[in-house]
Protein backbone atom coordinates (compact mmCIF):
# COMPACT_ATOMS: atom_id res chain seq x y z
CA UNK A 1 0.00 0.00 0.00
CA UNK A 2 1.29 3.47 -0.87
CA UNK A 3 2.00 5.92 1.93
CA UNK A 4 -1.12 8.04 2.67
CA UNK A 5 -0.84 11.70 1.74
CA UNK A 6 -3.14 14.68 2.27
CA UNK A 7 -3.17 16.77 -0.93
CA UNK A 8 -4.35 19.82 1.04
CA UNK A 9 -0.81 20.77 2.10
CA UNK A 10 1.56 19.81 -0.74
CA UNK A 11 4.37 22.03 0.48
CA UNK A 12 4.59 20.59 3.99
CA UNK A 13 6.15 17.36 5.19
CA UNK A 14 3.52 14.94 6.41
CA UNK A 15 4.16 12.62 9.32
CA UNK A 16 1.94 9.70 10.42
CA UNK A 17 -0.16 10.44 13.49
CA UNK A 18 1.42 7.57 15.41
CA UNK A 19 4.87 9.15 15.18
CA UNK A 20 3.57 12.44 16.62
CA UNK A 21 1.33 11.16 19.43
CA UNK A 22 1.52 8.46 22.09
CA UNK A 23 -1.65 6.64 23.03
CA UNK A 24 -2.48 6.80 26.74
CA UNK A 25 -4.26 4.27 28.94
CA UNK A 26 -5.44 6.24 31.96
CA UNK A 27 -7.62 4.72 34.70
CA UNK A 28 -11.03 6.28 35.18
CA UNK A 29 -10.95 8.56 38.24
CA UNK A 30 -13.48 7.85 40.99
CA UNK A 31 -16.75 9.72 40.56
CA UNK A 32 -15.79 10.83 37.06
CA UNK A 33 -18.34 12.33 34.72
CA UNK A 34 -18.47 11.30 31.05
CA UNK A 35 -16.40 13.39 28.63
CA UNK A 36 -17.49 13.43 24.98
CA UNK A 37 -15.68 14.46 21.78
CA UNK A 38 -18.18 16.63 19.91
CA UNK A 39 -18.25 17.34 16.19
CA UNK A 40 -17.55 21.03 16.78
CA UNK A 41 -14.15 20.11 18.22
CA UNK A 42 -15.03 20.48 21.90
CA UNK A 43 -13.91 17.65 24.20
CA UNK A 44 -15.81 18.34 27.38
CA UNK A 45 -18.06 16.92 30.08
CA UNK A 46 -21.57 16.14 28.88
CA UNK A 47 -22.84 18.11 31.85
CA UNK A 48 -21.37 21.21 30.18
CA UNK A 49 -23.80 20.78 27.30
CA UNK A 50 -27.57 21.15 27.37
CA UNK A 51 -28.10 18.20 25.01
CA UNK A 52 -30.20 15.33 26.40
CA UNK A 53 -29.95 12.76 23.60
CA UNK A 54 -26.95 10.85 24.92
CA UNK A 55 -27.33 7.52 26.68
CA UNK A 56 -25.54 7.58 30.04
CA UNK A 57 -23.64 4.35 30.58
CA UNK A 58 -24.30 2.77 33.97
CA UNK A 59 -21.12 0.69 33.80
CA UNK A 60 -17.86 2.51 33.08
CA UNK A 61 -15.68 -0.59 33.32
CA UNK A 62 -14.72 -0.40 29.64
CA UNK A 63 -14.14 3.37 29.74
CA UNK A 64 -10.76 5.10 30.00
CA UNK A 65 -9.62 8.14 31.90
CA UNK A 66 -9.01 11.52 30.26
CA UNK A 67 -7.55 14.70 31.78
CA UNK A 68 -7.53 18.31 30.70
CA UNK A 69 -4.99 18.82 27.92
CA UNK A 70 -5.19 15.29 26.48
CA UNK A 71 -5.62 15.03 22.71
CA UNK A 72 -8.70 13.01 21.75
CA UNK A 73 -9.76 11.43 18.44
CA UNK A 74 -13.19 9.82 18.14
CA UNK A 75 -12.61 6.64 16.15
CA UNK A 76 -16.08 6.67 14.59
CA UNK A 77 -16.87 10.37 14.34
CA UNK A 78 -13.45 11.39 13.04
CA UNK A 79 -15.26 11.66 9.70
CA UNK A 80 -17.37 14.48 11.16
CA UNK A 81 -14.53 16.28 12.91
CA UNK A 82 -14.74 14.92 16.46
CA UNK A 83 -11.14 15.73 17.28
CA UNK A 84 -9.88 18.12 19.93
CA UNK A 85 -8.07 18.90 23.16
CA UNK A 86 -9.89 17.95 26.38
CA UNK A 87 -10.90 20.81 28.69
CA UNK A 88 -12.15 18.46 31.43
CA UNK A 89 -11.13 15.41 33.45
CA UNK A 90 -13.43 12.39 33.35
CA UNK A 91 -14.33 9.09 31.70
CA UNK A 92 -14.01 8.63 27.95
CA UNK A 93 -15.64 6.05 25.68
CA UNK A 94 -13.34 3.27 24.41
CA UNK A 95 -14.16 4.30 20.82
CA UNK A 96 -11.89 7.31 21.38
CA UNK A 97 -8.11 7.44 21.32
CA UNK A 98 -6.72 9.49 24.23
CA UNK A 99 -3.24 10.68 23.32
CA UNK A 100 -0.26 12.74 24.43
CA UNK A 101 1.41 15.02 21.87
CA UNK A 102 5.11 14.53 21.26
CA UNK A 103 7.76 17.25 20.95
CA UNK A 104 7.14 17.89 17.24
CA UNK A 105 3.54 19.09 17.47
CA UNK A 106 1.20 21.60 19.03
CA UNK A 107 -2.04 19.81 19.95
CA UNK A 108 -4.33 22.73 19.11
CA UNK A 109 -2.75 23.06 15.66
CA UNK A 110 -3.24 19.36 14.93
CA UNK A 111 -6.87 19.56 16.08
CA UNK A 112 -7.49 22.33 13.54
CA UNK A 113 -5.75 20.28 10.84
CA UNK A 114 -7.71 17.08 11.46
CA UNK A 115 -11.08 18.81 11.66
CA UNK A 116 -10.28 20.59 8.41
CA UNK A 117 -9.30 17.28 6.82
CA UNK A 118 -12.69 15.91 7.92
CA UNK A 119 -14.46 18.90 6.37
CA UNK A 120 -12.82 18.02 3.06
CA UNK A 121 -13.73 14.30 3.44
CA UNK A 122 -10.09 13.22 3.61
CA UNK A 123 -10.68 10.58 6.35
CA UNK A 124 -13.27 8.92 4.08
CA UNK A 125 -10.85 8.88 1.16
CA UNK A 126 -8.07 7.56 3.37
CA UNK A 127 -10.34 4.87 4.77
CA UNK A 128 -10.99 3.54 1.28
CA UNK A 129 -7.27 3.55 0.58
CA UNK A 130 -6.30 1.64 3.71
CA UNK A 131 -8.84 -1.10 3.71
CA UNK A 132 -11.52 -2.25 1.30
CA UNK A 133 -14.94 -1.33 2.68
CA UNK A 134 -13.55 1.39 4.92
CA UNK A 135 -11.04 1.73 7.73
CA UNK A 136 -11.81 1.46 11.41
CA UNK A 137 -10.15 4.42 13.10
CA UNK A 138 -10.90 2.89 16.48
CA UNK A 139 -7.88 0.70 15.79
CA UNK A 140 -4.69 2.46 16.83
CA UNK A 141 -2.84 0.81 13.93
CA UNK A 142 -5.17 2.54 11.48
CA UNK A 143 -5.25 5.91 13.22
CA UNK A 144 -1.45 5.83 13.55
CA UNK A 145 -1.16 5.96 9.74
CA UNK A 146 -3.21 9.16 9.47
CA UNK A 147 -0.97 11.81 7.80
CA UNK A 148 -0.50 15.17 9.52
CA UNK A 149 1.17 18.14 7.76
CA UNK A 150 3.85 19.41 10.11
CA UNK A 151 5.39 22.88 9.74
CA UNK A 152 8.02 23.93 12.31
CA UNK A 153 6.70 23.95 15.88
CA UNK A 154 6.85 27.77 16.32
CA UNK A 155 4.68 28.14 13.20
CA UNK A 156 2.20 25.57 14.51
CA UNK A 157 1.85 27.57 17.73
CA UNK A 158 1.44 30.82 15.83
CA UNK A 159 -1.22 29.32 13.54
CA UNK A 160 -3.13 27.95 16.56
CA UNK A 161 -3.04 31.38 18.24
CA UNK A 162 -4.24 33.05 15.03
CA UNK A 163 -7.08 30.58 14.47
CA UNK A 164 -8.17 30.67 18.13
CA UNK A 165 -8.62 34.41 17.79
CA UNK A 166 -10.20 34.54 14.32
CA UNK A 167 -12.55 31.59 14.74
CA UNK A 168 -13.72 32.90 18.13
CA UNK A 169 -14.96 36.05 16.41
CA UNK A 170 -16.78 34.04 13.72
CA UNK A 171 -18.22 31.64 16.31
CA UNK A 172 -19.53 34.55 18.39
CA UNK A 173 -21.22 36.01 15.32
CA UNK A 174 -22.81 32.66 14.42
CA UNK A 175 -23.99 32.17 18.02
CA UNK A 176 -25.69 35.55 17.84
CA UNK A 177 -27.45 34.50 14.64
CA UNK A 178 -28.52 31.21 16.24
CA UNK A 179 -30.07 33.18 19.08
CA UNK A 180 -31.89 35.32 16.53
CA UNK A 181 -33.31 32.20 14.87
CA UNK A 182 -34.49 30.91 18.27
CA UNK A 183 -36.19 34.26 18.92
CA UNK A 184 -37.87 34.23 15.51
CA UNK A 185 -39.16 30.70 16.07
CA UNK A 186 -40.56 31.72 19.45
CA UNK A 187 -42.23 34.68 17.77
CA UNK A 188 -43.67 32.41 15.09
CA UNK A 189 -45.14 30.08 17.72
CA UNK A 190 -46.59 33.03 19.64
CA UNK A 191 -48.26 34.39 16.50
CA UNK A 192 -49.91 31.01 15.84
CA UNK A 193 -50.97 30.64 19.49
CA UNK A 194 -52.53 34.10 19.58
CA UNK A 195 -54.34 33.83 16.24
CA UNK A 196 -55.95 30.46 17.02
CA UNK A 197 -56.89 31.27 20.63
CA UNK A 198 -60.57 32.16 20.36
CA UNK A 199 -62.18 31.87 23.76
CA UNK A 200 -65.64 32.16 22.26
CA UNK A 201 -65.26 29.39 19.69
CA UNK A 202 -66.59 25.97 20.74
CA UNK A 203 -64.01 23.22 21.17
CA UNK A 204 -64.93 20.41 18.77
CA UNK A 205 -63.48 16.91 18.54
CA UNK A 206 -62.32 16.06 15.02
CA UNK A 207 -64.64 13.04 14.99
CA UNK A 208 -67.60 15.45 15.04
CA UNK A 209 -66.54 16.56 11.55
CA UNK A 210 -66.83 12.96 10.21
CA UNK A 211 -63.29 12.73 8.80
CA UNK A 212 -61.84 9.75 7.00
CA UNK A 213 -58.86 8.79 9.18
CA UNK A 214 -56.32 6.13 8.29
CA UNK A 215 -52.60 5.43 8.17
CA UNK A 216 -50.27 3.65 5.80
CA UNK A 217 -49.60 -0.06 5.86
CA UNK A 218 -46.32 -1.77 6.77
CA UNK A 219 -43.55 -3.11 4.57
CA UNK A 220 -42.95 -0.14 2.31
CA UNK A 221 -39.17 -0.46 2.60
CA UNK A 222 -39.30 -3.32 0.10
CA UNK A 223 -40.62 -0.90 -2.55
CA UNK A 224 -38.10 1.93 -2.07
CA UNK A 225 -36.72 3.04 -5.44
CA UNK A 226 -34.83 5.89 -7.11
CA UNK A 227 -37.87 6.68 -9.24
CA UNK A 228 -41.60 6.17 -8.93
CA UNK A 229 -44.38 7.56 -6.76
CA UNK A 230 -43.61 9.83 -3.85
CA UNK A 231 -43.82 8.34 -0.38
CA UNK A 232 -44.59 10.45 2.70
CA UNK A 233 -42.42 9.63 5.69
CA UNK A 234 -42.56 11.12 9.15
CA UNK A 235 -39.56 13.31 8.37
CA UNK A 236 -41.55 15.10 5.68
CA UNK A 237 -43.79 16.66 8.35
CA UNK A 238 -42.82 19.62 10.53
CA UNK A 239 -43.68 21.14 13.91
CA UNK A 240 -43.26 24.67 12.58
CA UNK A 241 -45.02 24.76 9.20
CA UNK A 242 -47.76 23.06 7.23
CA UNK A 243 -45.88 22.22 4.04
CA UNK A 244 -44.42 18.82 3.25
CA UNK A 245 -40.64 19.17 3.07
CA UNK A 246 -37.37 17.31 3.32
CA UNK A 247 -35.84 14.47 1.35
CA UNK A 248 -38.17 12.82 -1.15
CA UNK A 249 -38.38 9.04 -1.06
CA UNK A 250 -39.83 7.23 -4.06
CA UNK A 251 -41.51 3.81 -4.21
CA UNK A 252 -42.14 1.50 -7.15
CA UNK A 253 -44.94 -1.02 -6.69
CA UNK A 254 -45.15 -4.16 -8.85
CA UNK A 255 -47.83 -4.16 -11.52
CA UNK A 256 -51.18 -5.09 -10.03
CA UNK A 257 -50.19 -4.27 -6.46
CA UNK A 258 -52.82 -1.99 -4.97
CA UNK A 259 -51.06 -1.62 -1.61
CA UNK A 260 -51.83 1.72 0.01
CA UNK A 261 -54.38 3.01 -2.53
CA UNK A 262 -56.59 4.14 0.36
CA UNK A 263 -53.81 6.47 1.55
CA UNK A 264 -53.12 8.19 -1.76
CA UNK A 265 -52.90 11.89 -0.97
CA UNK A 266 -55.34 14.49 -2.22
CA UNK A 267 -55.37 18.26 -2.08
CA UNK A 268 -56.26 19.44 1.43
CA UNK A 269 -55.45 16.23 3.30
CA UNK A 270 -54.24 16.75 6.87
CA UNK A 271 -51.21 14.69 7.91
CA UNK A 272 -50.11 13.97 11.52
CA UNK A 273 -47.18 12.00 12.93
CA UNK A 274 -48.46 9.19 15.14
CA UNK A 275 -45.45 7.08 16.20
CA UNK A 276 -42.62 9.55 16.80
CA UNK A 277 -41.98 13.28 16.71
CA UNK A 278 -45.54 13.73 17.90
CA UNK A 279 -46.81 17.16 16.97
CA UNK A 280 -45.54 17.15 13.39
CA UNK A 281 -48.29 18.29 11.01
CA UNK A 282 -48.75 18.98 7.30
CA UNK A 283 -51.51 19.97 4.91
CA UNK A 284 -51.21 18.73 1.33
CA UNK A 285 -51.29 21.67 -1.06
CA UNK A 286 -48.24 21.12 -3.27
CA UNK A 287 -49.34 19.29 -6.45
CA UNK A 288 -46.02 17.40 -6.45
CA UNK A 289 -47.33 15.44 -3.47
CA UNK A 290 -50.75 14.60 -4.90
CA UNK A 291 -51.25 10.82 -5.23
CA UNK A 292 -48.26 10.09 -2.96
CA UNK A 293 -48.40 7.03 -0.71
CA UNK A 294 -48.31 7.28 3.10
CA UNK A 295 -46.11 5.69 5.75
CA UNK A 296 -47.54 3.65 8.64
CA UNK A 297 -46.09 6.31 10.96
CA UNK A 298 -48.32 9.05 9.52
CA UNK A 299 -52.07 9.48 9.90
CA UNK A 300 -54.13 10.87 7.04
CA UNK A 301 -57.18 12.89 8.03
CA UNK A 302 -59.55 13.84 5.18
CA UNK A 303 -62.66 15.91 5.81
CA UNK A 304 -65.82 15.53 3.73
CA UNK A 305 -66.69 18.39 1.42
CA UNK A 306 -69.80 19.15 3.49
CA UNK A 307 -67.73 19.78 6.63
CA UNK A 308 -67.55 23.43 7.61
CA UNK A 309 -63.79 23.42 8.07
CA UNK A 310 -60.69 24.96 6.56
CA UNK A 311 -57.95 22.34 6.73
CA UNK A 312 -55.16 24.91 6.96
CA UNK A 313 -56.85 26.44 9.98
CA UNK A 314 -57.03 23.00 11.62
CA UNK A 315 -53.34 22.47 10.85
CA UNK A 316 -52.42 25.76 12.51
CA UNK A 317 -54.63 24.95 15.49
CA UNK A 318 -52.68 21.69 15.91
CA UNK A 319 -49.37 23.57 15.74
CA UNK A 320 -50.53 25.93 18.50
CA UNK A 321 -49.58 25.04 22.06
CA UNK A 322 -53.01 23.62 23.06
CA UNK A 323 -52.92 21.35 20.01
CA UNK A 324 -49.33 20.28 20.67
CA UNK A 325 -50.18 19.57 24.30
CA UNK A 326 -53.09 17.35 23.27
CA UNK A 327 -50.94 15.39 20.85
CA UNK A 328 -48.34 14.83 23.56
CA UNK A 329 -50.89 13.82 26.21
CA UNK A 330 -52.70 11.48 23.83
CA UNK A 331 -49.59 9.36 23.42
CA UNK A 332 -50.13 5.77 24.50
CA UNK A 333 -47.10 6.08 26.79
CA UNK A 334 -44.79 3.24 27.75
CA UNK A 335 -41.43 2.90 26.05
CA UNK A 336 -42.71 4.05 22.66
CA UNK A 337 -44.67 7.17 21.89
CA UNK A 338 -47.65 6.70 19.67
CA UNK A 339 -51.17 7.79 18.79
CA UNK A 340 -54.01 5.54 17.74
CA UNK A 341 -56.40 6.62 15.01
CA UNK A 342 -59.07 7.05 17.71
CA UNK A 343 -56.68 9.42 19.50
CA UNK A 344 -56.54 11.47 16.31
CA UNK A 345 -60.33 11.57 16.04
CA UNK A 346 -60.55 12.67 19.68
CA UNK A 347 -58.36 15.77 19.27
CA UNK A 348 -60.34 18.91 20.09
CA UNK A 349 -59.80 22.28 18.44
CA UNK A 350 -61.57 25.64 18.74
CA UNK A 351 -63.81 25.90 15.69
CA UNK A 352 -65.03 29.40 14.79
CA UNK A 353 -67.26 29.97 11.73
CA UNK A 354 -65.78 28.97 8.37
CA UNK A 355 -65.16 32.56 7.22
CA UNK A 356 -63.21 33.22 10.41
CA UNK A 357 -61.19 30.04 9.93
CA UNK A 358 -60.23 31.20 6.43
CA UNK A 359 -59.30 34.67 7.69
CA UNK A 360 -57.07 33.22 10.42
CA UNK A 361 -55.41 30.77 8.02
CA UNK A 362 -54.73 33.53 5.46
CA UNK A 363 -53.34 35.81 8.19
CA UNK A 364 -51.04 33.08 9.51
CA UNK A 365 -49.88 32.21 6.00
CA UNK A 366 -48.76 35.82 5.59
CA UNK A 367 -47.21 36.22 9.04
CA UNK A 368 -45.39 32.90 9.16
CA UNK A 369 -44.08 33.32 5.61
CA UNK A 370 -42.51 36.65 6.59
CA UNK A 371 -40.89 35.12 9.68
CA UNK A 372 -39.74 32.06 7.74
CA UNK A 373 -38.06 34.37 5.20
CA UNK A 374 -36.10 36.03 8.01
CA UNK A 375 -35.11 32.63 9.42
CA UNK A 376 -33.97 31.44 5.97
CA UNK A 377 -31.92 34.61 5.48
CA UNK A 378 -30.26 34.13 8.87
CA UNK A 379 -29.54 30.46 8.12
CA UNK A 380 -27.87 31.50 4.85
CA UNK A 381 -25.71 33.96 6.78
CA UNK A 382 -24.66 31.18 9.16
CA UNK A 383 -23.86 28.86 6.24
CA UNK A 384 -21.68 31.55 4.64
CA UNK A 385 -19.95 32.15 7.99
CA UNK A 386 -19.28 28.42 8.38
CA UNK A 387 -17.73 28.27 4.92
CA UNK A 388 -15.65 31.36 5.69
CA UNK A 389 -14.47 29.72 8.90
CA UNK A 390 -13.51 26.53 7.10
CA UNK A 391 -11.72 28.44 4.32
CA UNK A 392 -9.80 30.44 6.91
CA UNK A 393 -8.65 27.28 8.69
CA UNK A 394 -7.68 25.65 5.39
CA UNK A 395 -5.61 28.67 4.39
CA UNK A 396 -3.90 28.87 7.79
CA UNK A 397 -2.99 25.20 8.26
CA UNK A 398 -1.73 24.85 4.67
CA UNK A 399 0.55 27.88 4.90
CA UNK A 400 -1.47 30.23 2.69
CA UNK A 401 -1.74 32.74 5.55
CA UNK A 402 1.49 34.04 7.02
CA UNK A 403 1.25 33.84 10.81
CA UNK A 404 4.97 34.19 11.49
CA UNK A 405 4.45 37.65 13.01
CA UNK A 406 2.90 35.83 16.00
CA UNK A 407 5.85 33.55 16.61
CA UNK A 408 7.72 35.88 18.94
CA UNK A 409 4.66 36.96 20.95
CA UNK A 410 4.01 35.60 24.44
CA UNK A 411 0.92 33.72 23.16
CA UNK A 412 2.81 32.32 20.19
CA UNK A 413 5.46 30.88 22.43
CA UNK A 414 2.91 28.93 24.46
CA UNK A 415 2.54 25.24 23.59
Amino acid sequence: MSKPYWPGAPGLRQIPFGKLFTRLDRPVPAGAGIVTAYTDGAVTLRSNRAEKRYHEAANLSTYQGVVEGDFVVHGLDIMRGSVGVADSDGAMSPVCAVCKPGPLVNARFVAYVMRNQAHHDFPKALARGIRDGGADFRRWETLAEFPIPVPPLPEQRAIAVYLDRETAEIDALMAEQERLIATLRERRAAVIDHATADGNAPAVALRRLNPFVTSGSRGWGAYYADEGERFVRIGNLSRTGLGLRGEVQHVALPVGNTEGERTRLRHGDLMLSITAYLGSVAVVEDPDWYEAFTSQHVALCRFPSVAEVNTRYIGYALLAKPGQDQLAMSSSGGTKEGLSLDDVRAIRIPLPPLDEQRRIADYLDEQTSAIDALIAETERFIAVSEERRSALITAAVTGQIDCTHLIDTHEGATA
